[in-house]
């Protein structure tokens, strides 16, 4: 029995037979329902505790502010933070530290961050480390930089995250050199590399396509004892693919599986991507249907990556190709997926390659197009058809193999 539904059996039994149950029991579902995103059965337990005649303490306010981040329900989080102020509590640290996971835009954590300071509150290197991720998400490495630096000279504790949440600022703006450095520094601070700091490093040289390192890093990680994980496979499958050696990725595949782990939606993707650079569009839809038979559903990342990189590709084995678009299609069309007008402007540029006069392939494809794509095709009745593709979308759908939200949870 999952344990929710098992904390959730004990706890109806217990009030059947009028067992007395405390705040304690009622935090411990609370927080077990916010975890899972169920934020109404959370909010009706919520006013069976205060009817119990139990006050909402602090910790469960918090609790209940990050259930709402987890659904990304940024009015009924922040109407949460309201009751808390008006309950008689201070916010504290925490309180605001909720605030500011709610928030992916990086602006907005910042003025949770004034509005606390203004309050009398002051920062910890927990608040300095999630602007950190906020900044790293961006690749803004200059501002990642100068909240660490805040942390050091405030006599704050710089611990894993905060080491983290740099070198992922620094792989994500492809700063190899100084994510090495943060390394060395890390290594003085008494902090050992552990999966998770592997997983950003091998990810970053993926970014860059250099499978040298990565396969560098990859074994290192070993030598240290640490076993790689799905992440760190997937890394490395990524970076054999951006550098063309899909018979290295396929190698990692093997290893994969000697090891019990299968691939999940962000290794097909890599795999995908890769085949379709290497101008094997069989196997990129052949890797695709392998997905689905493994159970794993696509989602629009998926559709959007394997759709670029055949239509890049079309001209190259046209016959082989045409068929799986238009598949491709019919199935995005079907699921409700569409894509932004950039994207769409972009492949209709790659369906002019393939059909001077718009035909079955066009009017396919043109299905999963935006409502805006209309407007824009009446007002650029000629397509230049011969501007250069040499371009991120051309080489197929970048992805993140990491968590790169601000709301940083390690145990992910």
């Amino acid at each position: 029995m999952p344990i929710l539904e098992m904390l959730k059996y004990w706890f109806e039994e217990a009030k059947k037979k009028c067992m007395s149950v405390n705040s304690v029991i009622y935090n411990n579902i609370i927080n077990a329902h916010c975890k899972v995103g169920d934020m109404e059965r959370a909010e009706e337990l919520v006013r069976e505790l205060e009817e119990d005649g139990f006050e909402v303490p602090l910790d469960l306010y918090h609790t209940m502010m990050d259930g709402y981040t987890t659904v990304r329900d940024e009015l009924k989080c922040l109407t949460v933070f309201q009751r808390l102020k008006e309950s008689g509590m201070e916010p504290s640290v925490i309180s605001y530290g909720c605030l500011i996971h709610l928030y992916t835009k990086i602006e907005s954590a910042i003025k949770v961050v004034d509005d606390m300071v203004l309050a009398g509150i002051s920062p910890n290197e927990r608040t300095y480390t999630t602007l950190m991720q906020g900044y790293a998400s961006s690749g803004d490495i200059g501002r990642a930089f100068e909240y660490f630096t805040k942390i050091k000279i405030e006599g704050l504790r710089l611990d894993e995250l905060s080491f983290a949440a740099l070198l992922k600022a620094c792989c994500k703006a492809g700063r190899m050199q100084s994510a090495l450095a943060v390394t060395k520094e890390m290594s003085a601070s008494g902090i050992q590399r552990n999966t998770y700091i592997y997983n950003i490093l091998i990810d970053g040289w993926a970014r860059r396509g250099d499978v040298w390192e990565a396969a560098d890093l990859m074994q290192k990680m070993i030598q240290d004892g640490i076993s790689p994980d799905i992440h760190t496979y997937t890394s490395f499958v990524n970076a054999c693919s951006k550098a063309g050696d899909m018979n290295r990725a396929m190698t990692a595949l093997e290893e994969m599986a000697s090891l019990g782990m299968k691939p999940n939606i962000k290794t097909y993707t890599a795999l995908i991507n890769g085949w379709a650079l290497a101008s094997y569009p069989d196997k990129a839809l052949t890797c695709f249907e392998e997905m689905k038979q493994a159970g794993l559903e696509p989602d629009q990342a998926v559709y959007h990556c394997l759709m670029t990189s055949l239509l890049s590709r079309a001209t190259v084995a046209k016959n082989s190709v045409y068929t799986g678009i238009l598949k491709i299609s019919k199935e995005m069309s079907d699921l409700g997926f569409s894509v932004d007008l950039g994207t769409a402007i972009h492949w209709s540029k790659s369906l002019g390659r393939l059909e001077a006069v718009p035909t079955q392939l066009t009017n396919a494809v043109e299905k999963v197009f935006p409502p805006s794509w209309y407007s824009y095709k009446r007002n650029h009745k000629t397509l230049d058809t011969n501007d250069d593709m040499d371009s991120d979308e051309e080489d197929g759908a970048d992805f993140e193999v990491l968590d790169e939200s601000l709301h940083f949870r390690p145990s992910e």
